[in-house]
């Protein structure tokens, strides 16, 4: 997807939270380890809920923003993720489950920070600054979880 303004930046993103949250659930389904296929699960609920999250955010977000323009100044590497799905998550343990889902949200994190950095109107400005907070917390909540599930 080539990512023109900051709508489609944040069509962009729903769409990666709505592939990560059915991939980790299919993977879920197919995983031996019982830990691991709790913390797929919880992890795909995470994602489901996330992408709800950015699609309220962009409904909420100043039509202004939304429509300017990024790709002049996006000068990104793309995000990785498994986007067949390949069952990628069901070969891993609890340990690297943990680590892929910390690197795919730290990727966003970045990308909103470089945004953030570039972003000249500040009605942009703003927008990435909340998309950032949003991501931030969410990874913050995930880790507080994933924490906790070590604890058990």
């Amino acid at each position: 997807m080539e990512l023109k303004t900051f709508k489609d930046l944040i069509d962009w993103t729903r769409t990666l939270h709505h592939h990560m949250a059915t991939c980790l659930a299919h993977c879920a389904s197919e995983h031996q380890e019982e830990r691991a296929r709790i913390l797929l699960d919880y992890l795909a609920t995470h994602e489901a809920e996330l992408e709800k999250l950015v699609t309220a955010f962009e409904r909420e977000s100043d039509a202004k923003a939304l429509k300017t323009w990024i790709y002049d100044f996006l000068s990104h590497k793309p995000i990785e993720t498994h986007r067949t799905c390949d069952l990628p998550y069901t070969h891993m343990g609890f340990d690297d489950i943990c680590r892929k889902i910390f690197d795919f949200h730290d990727q966003i994190i970045d990308l909103y920070q470089n945004l953030q950095d570039r972003a000249e109107i500040p009605e942009a400005r703003e927008m990435v600054e909340n998309l950032l907070n949003l991501e931030r917390h969410e990874a913050m909540r995930i880790a507080r979880e994933i924490g906790r599930m070590q604890d058990v």
